[in-house]
């Protein structure tokens, strides 16, 4: 499997990203600048977190138009996977790639914990290592992970199936307590229309060895390199 992680500046979870999927690919991925314009043959993309651009405008608006993302888009639309995590995410809905925005969250405050995932999907490359329904404990870090889309696609997104994750209780509840920062629907993830591109709001690579306390994370990586492989 032969991975690119896209670096912008200010990204700050890209170095978290290749321990993540050197571990669970036993090879280091390519790490390519923003500002390239070619991006190496690879059967993964991953957008790292951080605050890209300083998050001038809003966050994810201007690194959505560095040059390497026309090639992401493209590549994207061609059926290459592509995984946005943190300010990832937020870069996947300014390039269009996925439906929605990411706001400011409820409390206005910068958010660093961990919060627990329903996971409402397994049959795409990320997640084939979890169960329907399980639960999962994953760190989150963001001022702007509010996820907010019309009434009209989160019915879309419901009814197709791309809700990837919710913020959930212990048992898999979804309540408005569970939600840390205002998600519609306490909505954590979602994917494409192919189950392809998938963003996140929290962080998979940073839970990923006995060492960090857990590795509910190092799911997703091995069943990339599963599927991907």
């Amino acid at each position: 499997m032969k991975a690119s992680i896209i670096v912008f500046p200010g990204s700050n979870c890209d170095r978290d990203a290749a321990v993540a999927l050197r571990s669970a690919m036993g090879s280091a991925p390519n790490m390519v600048w923003h500002g390239d314009s070619e991006l190496p043959d690879s059967d993964l993309i991953l957008l790292p977190g951080g605050f890209s651009y300083g998050d001038y405008l809003r966050s994810g608006a201007m690194a959505a138009h560095s040059p390497i993302m026309r090639e992401v888009v493209r590549r994207a639309k061609a059926g290459t996977p592509v995984l946005g995590i943190c300010n990832g995410f937020q870069v996947l809905t300014e390039a269009g790639l996925l439906p929605g925005v990411l706001m400011r969250n409820a409390t206005l405050r910068f958010i660093c914990k961990d919060v627990l995932l329903k996971v409402e999907r397994i049959d795409t490359p990320f997640a084939r290592h979890y169960t329907p329904g399980q639960v999962v404990r994953i760190p989150i870090a963001h001022k702007d992970g509010s996820y907010f889309a019309d009434p009209a696609t989160l019915h879309l997104l419901e009814n197709e199936n791309r809700i990837a994750f919710r913020y959930c209780e212990h048992d898999g509840t979804v309540t408005d307590a569970a939600n840390p920062n205002g998600s519609s629907d306490n909505i954590a993830g979602i994917y494409n229309e192919t189950g392809t591109v998938l963003g996140m709001m929290p962080h998979p690579e940073r839970l990923i060895d006995p060492a960090q306390s857990g590795t509910d994370g190092a799911k997703m990586f091995s069943s990339l390199v599963e599927t991907l492989h």
